[in-house]
């Protein structure tokens, strides 16, 4: 079985490298664990941090993470299906909300569990995502504020998420102008601007980023170091906190090129022929992981080695003359962008580890 790493030293380092900056710039921020998939002794490991606040998409997941710590805020990141509404306000101490029907829906449900629960309405900045319409806000909010169970603590937004709008300095001004715009209008307080994600931080260190904005909500940044704008790691973060790790299950010399009448495969591909490869063999490996559990173009081989493609439960990699004498039983390892750390932890297949 394939083996998912998480390196624990290494989270923490990462963790406590942003802890560091925010504290540093007087930000508050929680922690995005839609990656983990509710996976329970990973979210032990990021709760052992020191996390005062964590979000997800997934009631289940606040559900696990509201067992393991009940006194953590537990943040719902995306706008609430009805069905859900009873277990939001169990669960998430705060939700981000765009539609008025349904704030009304939690407020009811807010007040049949003799709760308070907090809200950010999150505004469309651009990405055509989730949100308000800045035009509408003002009276979006106006039918919001004095409803029973409910409190605003924040005006938020999103970006790169859908149609890759970029964070900048001026939609961030603007995003904080809401804010002095609703406190104005209704004699209140706010106190919440959270404009931050991992798309945001290197605005921070480009002295780009409006005082106004002081929440952030983070996730790549902490298990993968990447800075969005370069595609680089940040300096003084790692980048390997998660490690995927495969058995080879067969190795053969092989042509390059297939033979035979060639058509589509399963997943839709069409294979081209590179007439220079003709006659020319390669020792080829396939390994015990597949689409099923990640798309290969989310591994990043450790290894000197080349990605041929995969089918549903097996991956092929070509390792050339093999001059490093791999056999079968060997294990590959491979580095992870988020989207197919994403697919592996919502995997039964692959085997989860802390190191």
């Amino acid at each position: 079985m394939a083996v998912l790493k998480l390196y624990r030293d290494k989270l923490k380092h990462n963790y406590d490298h942003l802890d560091t900056i925010f504290k540093a710039h007087g930000i508050d921020w929680g922690i995005v664990t839609k990656l983990l998939c509710g996976h329970e002794q990973f979210l032990r490991e990021v709760l052992a941090l020191g996390v005062r606040e964590i979000h997800d998409s997934r009631v289940t997941n606040l559900k696990a993470i509201k067992n393991i710590a009940p006194d953590v805020q537990t943040v719902y990141i995306k706008p609430a299906p009805k069905k859900s509404i009873p277990e939001i306000i169990q669960y998430a101490d705060v939700s981000f909300q765009t539609e008025l029907d349904i704030i009304r829906l939690l407020s009811e449900e807010a007040v049949k569990q003799g709760k308070l629960h907090k809200i950010i309405i999150m505004i469309e900045m651009g990405d055509l995502r989730e949100g308000v319409m800045g035009d509408d806000l003002v009276d979006f909010y106006e039918q919001v504020f004095e409803l029973p169970g409910i409190s605003v603590i924040g005006l938020g937004a999103n970006f790169n998420c859908l149609h890759g709008v970029m964070p900048t300095r001026d939609k961030l001004i603007q995003l904080s102008l809401y804010k002095q715009i609703i406190e104005a209008r209704f004699n209140i307080k706010i106190p919440w601007v959270s404009g931050g994600t991992s798309v945001t931080i290197p605005l921070l260190f480009t002295h780009q980023l409006p005082k106004g904005i002081n929440h952030f909500r983070i996730g790549e940044a902490l298990f993968f170091g990447l800075n969005l704008f370069t595609g680089e790691t940040f300096e003084g973060m790692y980048d390997d906190v998660f490690e995927l790790s495969a058995e080879i299950i067969e190795l053969t010399e092989k042509p390059m090129i297939p033979s035979g009448v060639l058509a589509e495969n399963p997943s839709g591909d069409s294979f081209e022929i590179d007439e220079s490869l003709y006659g020319k063999t390669s020792h080829r490996a396939i390994l015990d992981v597949g689409l099923l559990d990640v798309n290969p173009k989310f591994l990043l081989p450790a290894e000197d080695l080349s990605i041929v493609g995969a089918s549903s439960d097996m991956l092929v990699v070509e390792l050339g003359e093999n001059e490093r004498n791999y056999k079968v039983g060997d294990v590959l390892h491979f580095s992870l962008r988020y989207m197919g750390a994403l697919s592996i932890l919502n995997s039964r297949y692959i085997n989860k580890v802390i190191v």
